[in-house]
């Protein structure tokens, strides 16, 4: 690693000053991605402002038909909050899948959907649900949140500070795990809100994205052979050594008819 100045604020507004006053200066919260990054010598922020233990940031809650989450919130206060298993459990699911035990236990929602992996997980129920993502300056829609390949609307020196996700109907997500990372190849969230289905796929992509023509297929019939007779164009999906993009096509398929047949078989929606 480089040299770097370790500072731990004690409130949002000092965290905030201190990542205006350095310009090179990172956040650093469960550092899943920042802290490999470090140890490869891939950056070298002057300092590093651990937000993680910031009260503003934790807390998980319902209000106003949405559930509210901090953005410091780990991956298994997700998984095993009572209140999320009761209000949204395909979420709760789907952040039990999260990567391994240790990832789980020190990665947070925030930092996740801010590093915006092409891979990770959240972004794919951030989008699907329609959530907002606040920050210390502004609410962003999820629509308007993802911009690319670890790339979203986040500007220098803002933070997370909390994500609202509306309540669905019912939703379900299922995903294809890499063996060794537990990554997404590809995942697929349905979300049925306020009488719309959004269908939101992660890993398949070189981001996260709405899936529209199996949004229409299911606002015409909520059904998985709906799914299934779709024709999918593989063309700008990921081919790497783990895949190329006709197996992500047909995994988008899959994996959407298992998230639906989780929605219609269960009163609650799960992973498939």
């Amino acid at each position: 690693m480089y040299e770097f100045s370790y500072v731990k604020p004690a409130s949002l507004d000092e965290a905030a000053q201190l990542l205006a006053n350095h310009d090179d200066a990172k956040p650093l919260s469960g550092g899943m991605t920042l802290i490999p990054t470090l140890k490869q010598r891939l950056a070298q922020p002057s300092h590093l402002i651990d937000i993680a233990a910031l009260t503003e940031l934790r807390g998980i809650e319902v209000t106003a038909g949405q559930l509210i989450i901090g953005a410091a919130t780990r991956h298994i206060e997700v998984a095993t909050s009572m209140t999320v298993r009761t209000a949204l459990p395909a979420l709760a699911a789907l952040a039990s899948t999260i990567g391994d035990p240790q990832v789980r236990n020190r990665g947070t929602l925030g930092g996740s959907v801010a590093n915006n992996d092409p891979n990770a997980d959240y972004p794919a129920a951030v989008l699907a649900l329609g959530a907002t993502v606040h920050t210390q300056r502004r609410a962003i829609a999820a629509d308007d949140f993802f911009q690319g390949v670890f790339t979203t609307a986040i500007e220098e020196g803002e933070l997370i500070t909390r994500i609202a996700f509306p309540l669905p109907t019912r939703a379900a997500y299922a995903k294809f795990p890499h063996p060794a990372s537990g990554f997404a190849m590809t995942g697929v969230f349905v979300a049925e809100t306020g009488g719309r289905v959004r269908v939101a796929v992660t890993g398949a992509g070189p981001g996260v994205f709405r899936w529209r023509e199996a949004e229409a297929a299911l606002a015409d019939r909520f059904a998985a052979e709906s799914i299934e007779a779709l024709v999918v164009d593989p063309s700008g999906l990921n081919a790497d050594i783990h895949a190329p993009a006709e197996y992500r096509a047909n995994l988008m398929k899959v994996l959407a008819s298992r998230a639906l047949r989780a929605i219609l078989n269960s009163s609650e929606g799960a992973v498939a």
